[in-house]
């Protein structure tokens, strides 16, 4: 059961990579500049160590799935309807990189409407619960910390980058800039 769950979820994610590589190259015909080329490497190298970890704790120490497994399953759908919302929400400006098209209408839509960065959120859910589904907590533990302080590069860099090609900071209220100021402090 592991090793078919694992198999989804990376299939999954390279599917995505596909899509934002396609998307990619729609938003640089369109004058997209490219943001973060420095720390985007780790994040690659940090999504693809999550999933080597997770493979070696559950085989390592023999986990299996957790007791709690129906809640955790239930999360899990909710975090995939909210990664697919997100990406259909932002259509061809989704991407796994910081790409910005200047100009371009800020998208407001979706998930967007509550969050400035819901994707991020899921994925930050998503490193939590699907070690948690196989009781993998090191992994858990060890790459929801890594994705926080990654989180910390990411985030305000994507702000800014927004802030001055587009008109990012008008289209958000003072509730959804609480997290920015979080951000930019820490």
């Amino acid at each position: 059961m592991f090793y078919l769950f694992i198999l989804v979820v990376i299939s999954q994610r390279l599917v995505e990579l596909f899509v934002a590589r396609r998307n990619e190259v729609w938003m640089k015909a369109r004058g997209g500049i490219e943001f973060g080329k420095s720390h985007y490497r780790y994040m690659v190298l940090g999504h693809s160590l999550f999933f080597i970890g997770y493979i070696i704790e559950v085989n390592a120490f023999g986990k299996n799935i957790s007791p709690a497994w129906p809640m955790l399953l239930l999360l899990f759908l909710i975090t995939q309807a909210g990664r697919l919302w997100a990406l259909l929400s932002l259509g061809r400006f989704w991407n796994t990189k910081i790409i910005v098209v200047p100009q371009a209408n800020v998208v407001k839509r979706g998930p967007y409407r509550f969050l400035k960065h819901p994707n991020y959120v899921v994925v930050a859910m998503e490193f939590i619960v699907i070690p948690l589904l196989f009781q993998a907590y090191l992994t858990a533990i060890v790459f929801s910390i890594l994705n926080f302080l990654l989180m910390l590069i990411r985030i305000p860099l994507e702000e800014k980058a927004l802030a001055e090609l587009t008109d990012y900071e008008s289209q958000f209220g003072e509730e959804e800039k609480i997290l920015a100021l979080f951000f930019k402090k820490v």
